[in-house]
């Protein structure tokens, strides 16, 4: 079972991830589809439908420990096929949502199907491939970073022929169905995966910590606050994108690239997906070879130079297009390397528990979503796009001179002769 375990398995297991990612991308990357079409039926206000993208991504994020509690205990299986029910059952309410209660209550059970997605895919990973963290959970959370990618012009086009609900309606349940399907085939290793000696170059525990040990340390909440800086710049332009393209009038300015002619709204966030996506694996794989914390700051400083690229010129559609995406291409990356430096950090153990723990920092971030539609609202989108530039530039300082020190004075209490990756007993207070 072990050599089993180590070799076709665990590719068919990062398969089986993806597709289950891919499934849940649309609660959060088209979201953004729905909420003008929303706005127009029910004059609600973007705010107050905005505040419901907020409640989703709190509770994605914040339940994600508790639903990984149970995928250390009794496998992954269980919490994925909850998960796909859930999320089919939000955008069924979504559809025949009618009043603003309604709306939160359907954003509250997506957040938990779609937590129970992600933290149970992502932390598998972690498990199967202690190895080359980085890349595995880049390509699990390519899932849901991409995985819009393909549905954005069908939702659109559902949209604008049969109304908003029938797009919720039908895309919940089969997006649901898919993800309980893909459950039954979901499994974690049956022993503990070693690491490769010639990954050795890369810092790494060798004893493995559990989550009351990990959120004791100074080294979490450093990763947990820089975490939060990147995510609250992104989930801002991921739940603002349409109204930023509506407000800068490029949303319905046609535009030809790569032989096709659509809205510059729809390619942006087709293209946003894409690279998203394509992001995710390719800067875990990076991570994995010169370093998290050097792969971070190269990320978050291009992201700092994509929106002053959309602050300066993305009233031109096509500058508004390769801004949006080159900003996406690297802002993803947060959701492969913070999990692969928390498994490098704190062990696989416990790495899907210790990896939602650090993920409730996305729902930390979520809270200054609707705080964007204030602030823009008020100042113009140039005062939301100054507060993003700072905090990448912030995190990306964070990262090269305080947590890359930090975590190397943090490795170096490991006992030096303890095995790379064994499990050790936990010390008790």
């Amino acid at each position: 079972m072990e050599r089993q375990d180590s070799s076709a398995a665990k590719w068919r297991q990062l398969a089986f991830g993806v597709l289950c990612m891919a499934m849940i991308a649309n609660l959060q990357y088209g979201w953004t589809l729905f909420v003008d079409p929303i706005d127009a039926k029910h004059h609600w206000g973007r705010t107050a439908i905005q505040f419901a993208f907020t409640v989703f991504v709190a509770t994605e994020t914040w339940l994600v420990p508790i639903e990984a509690w149970f995928v250390d205990r009794y496998g992954p299986r269980i919490v994925v096929c909850f998960g796909g029910v859930m999320i089919a059952l939000a955008w069924v309410l979504n559809a025949h949502a009618a009043s603003l209660p309604l709306l939160y209550l359907a954003a509250v059970i997506g957040g938990i199907g779609a937590g129970s997605v992600y933290g149970t895919c992502v932390g598998n990973a972690l498990k199967w491939f202690p190895h080359q963290r980085g890349l595995a959970a880049g390509a699990t959370a390519a899932g849901f970073g991409a995985g819009a990618a393909v549905t954005v012009v069908p939702i659109a086009m559902t949209i604008a022929a049969s109304g908003y609900e029938t797009a919720f309606l039908y895309f919940g349940l089969g997006q649901g169905a898919i993800v309980v399907l893909l459950s039954f085939f979901l499994r974690k290793p049956s022993v503990t995966m070693p690491a490769r000696r010639k990954n050795l170059r890369l810092p790494q525990t060798k004893i493995d910590r559990s989550p009351r040990e990990a959120v004791r340390t100074p080294v979490f909440w450093v990763m947990y606050a820089m975490f939060v800086m990147v995510a609250a710049g992104g989930l801002m332009a991921a739940a603002q994108i349409a109204p930023i393209a509506h407000d800068f009038k490029v949303a319905d300015v046609p535009v030809s690239l790569f032989g096709l002619q659509m809205a510059a709204l729809t390619m942006a966030i087709s293209l946003d997906r894409i690279f998203d996506g394509f992001g995710r694996p390719f800067f875990g794989y990076v991570s994995d070879n010169i370093g998290r914390e050097n792969t971070m700051f190269l990320a978050f400083c291009i992201a700092a130079l994509a929106i002053i690229l959309l602050l300066m010129f993305g009233k031109h559609p096509l500058v508004f297009v390769f801004a949006t995406a080159m900003y996406f291409g690297v802002f993803g990356e947060i959701y492969s390397l913070f999990p692969a430096t928390c498994g490098d950090t704190f062990g696989s153990k416990y790495a899907t528990t210790n990896a939602g723990l650090l993920y409730t920092a996305k729902g930390t971030a979520s809270f200054l979503v609707p705080v964007a539609s204030v602030i823009s609202a008020a100042y113009g989108w140039s005062a939301v796009f100054t507060i993003i530039i700072c905090l990448n530039v912030m995190a990306a300082f964070l990262a090269m001179f305080v947590l890359k020190p930090m975590r190397t004075r943090y490795l170096t209490q490991d006992a030096p002769d303890a095995p790379l990756m064994t499990v050790q007993p936990i010390r008790t207070a």
